[in-house]
C-alpha cells in the first residue's frame, strides 16, 4: 500500500507541475493563452495516460520478467500523448479536432 500511495503522489505532483507550466507562463507572456477548457482537456489527457500506464505496469510487472515490454509500452504511450497534444494544439494531422 505504501508503494501505491507514493506512485499516486508522484502522478499527482507530476500532472500538477505540467499544468502549472502554462499557468505560470500566462502571467509573463501573451504567447501562452490557455482557457479553462484547455486546462481541462490537458488534465484529462495526462490523467488518462497515467491511469493507462499504471494499469499496464501493474498487470505486466507481476507476470513478466522482461523489462522490454513495459519500456516499449511507455515509449509508445508517451508518443501517443504527445501526438494527441500536438494535434489539439496546432493541427499536425488536419483532423476536425485541430487547434488553430
Amino acid at each position: 500500500m505504501y508503494s501505491s500511495i507514493n506512485r499516486s503522489l508522484f502522478w499527482f505532483v507530476t500532472i500538477t507541475v505540467l499544468l502549472a507550466i502554462p499557468l505560470v507562463a500566462m502571467q509573463f507572456t501573451q504567447e501562452v493563452n490557455w482557457g479553462v477548457a484547455d486546462f481541462i482537456v490537458a488534465a484529462v489527457l495526462l490523467i488518462s495516460g497515467a491511469l493507462i500506464y499504471e494499469a499496464f505496469i501493474r498487470r505486466y510487472s507481476r507476470s513478466s520478467t522482461s523489462k522490454l515490454k513495459p519500456l516499449l509500452f511507455s515509449i509508445g504511450l508517451i508518443a501517443l500523448i504527445l501526438m494527441i497534444w500536438a494535434e489539439l494544439a496546432v493541427g499536425v494531422f488536419g483532423t476536425p479536432f485541430a487547434g488553430t
